[in-house]
């Protein structure tokens, strides 16, 4: 990587000089030696359940709501909230209201309307107005399909839906995405393949998550990412296909990566029993790294640049590049987070969260 000076001017990179150009230094309000490490944009997890999830075993299960300390630990700067599978104790006010709580701390938030279930839970009376006039409302999800706890969406529900979201962002100037969440039922991505070839949304308007959580599933993320569709790929995952192997087996199958997203899942419920981390993601990047899967620079994409293009947030976020947000994870030449800066602020310093 080449040597380079960041400048930052409140929350924005003012300036990117090669290293040794900035001369006068008494200007600065404060100089950070970096010598040997690496800069990369900060993370942006694009499904997080900044709530908790509802549980697998009734109400004493419910997941705890997650902290920011939590995603600053992770590398990551942007997160992106959902409600799942409970849409019903857990409403669309209070996830808007723990978006507010998380961005006070530092973060930078936004939130999909809707859960597990249709019609889609909002906030305004509509998603397309959700759209409109909630800045934090980017999308729709997760909506379910394929799995036991959805609620049986059919094509013409889907496409509806699809199509509320689209002209919302359309109009609002935002990406109107809809984040599927997929379950392990037999049908897979057959409803989402219908829908490609009998309706003219735009194919990058949806993007299927947990991917990687079976292979048969997997198969069929390759066959819609060589259409030209999104697939993202969950973090720490062990009962289906890791991380670092499914992206190798698409590297192997000739597949864009650009297509390709990676998120946590964090505050999920697993079925199985336990709660999704927001620190695997990092991991999993970190593993691609280390196990030579990609480039450093092509890891940290999976879930920065390619996120935030998906999600129309680029260059402001996904970039160190001049007038992008001030969002930069700083590493060691072994890729272990030493200090991460959101929106200009140093809230991660030698390894540690500031302030503690």
């Amino acid at each position: 990587m080449e040597k380079s000076d960041i400048v930052i001017a409140a929350d924005k990179i003012f300036r990117i000089l090669p290293a040794g150009e900035l001369r006068d230094l008494s200007l600065m309000e404060r100089v950070i030696p970096c010598d040997g490490l690496c800069a990369f944009p900060g993370l942006i997890d694009q499904h997080a359940h900044i709530l908790g999830g509802g549980g697998e075993q009734g109400f004493s299960s419910r997941v705890q709501e997650l902290n920011a300390g939590e995603f600053f630990a992770a590398g990551v700067t942007t997160a992106v909230g959902l409600l799942g599978a409970d849409g019903y104790t857990r409403s669309m006010e209070c996830l808007y209201a723990k978006a507010k709580a998380l961005e006070a701390d530092g973060m930078t938030t936004y939130l999909y309307s809707g859960s597990y279930t249709l019609p889609v839970s909002v906030l305004t009376g509509s998603l397309t107005r959700d759209l409109l006039f909630v800045d934090k409302v980017i999308g729709a999800g997760e909506i379910a399909i394929s799995d036991h706890r959805s609620s049986q969406p059919d094509l013409k529900e889907l496409m509806k839906l699809g199509a509320d979201a689209h002209l919302g962002g359309l109009l609002a100037g935002k990406a109107g995405v809809v984040h599927l969440h997929v379950g392990d039922g037999a049908q897979g991505l057959d409803l989402l393949f219908e829908l490609v070839q009998k309706s003219d949304l735009p194919l990058g308007q949806f993007v299927p998550t947990h991917m990687n959580r079976s292979p048969f599933l997997f198969r069929q993320a390759v066959k819609y990412c060589r259409l030209g569709g999104n697939i993202d790929l969950t973090a720490g995952e062990t009962a289906g296909i890791p991380v670092p192997r499914a992206i190798a087996v698409l590297l192997k199958e000739g597949v864009s990566l650009s297509n390709v997203t990676v998120s946590s899942d964090a505050g999920g419920s697993i079925p199985a029993g336990g709660v999704s981390g927001v620190q695997a993601l990092y991991e999993d990047l970190r593993a691609c790294i280390m196990q030579s899967v990609l480039a450093p620079r092509e890891a940290i994409r999976l879930a920065s640049e390619h996120v935030a293009r998906i999600l129309k947030l680029y260059p402001a976020k996904g970039a160190i590049a001049p007038g992008s947000d001030a969002d930069i994870l700083i590493t060691d030449q072994d890729y272990r987070l030493q200090m991460l800066v959101c929106m200009g602020k140093i809230l991660v310093e030698n390894g540690c969260p500031v302030g503690q």
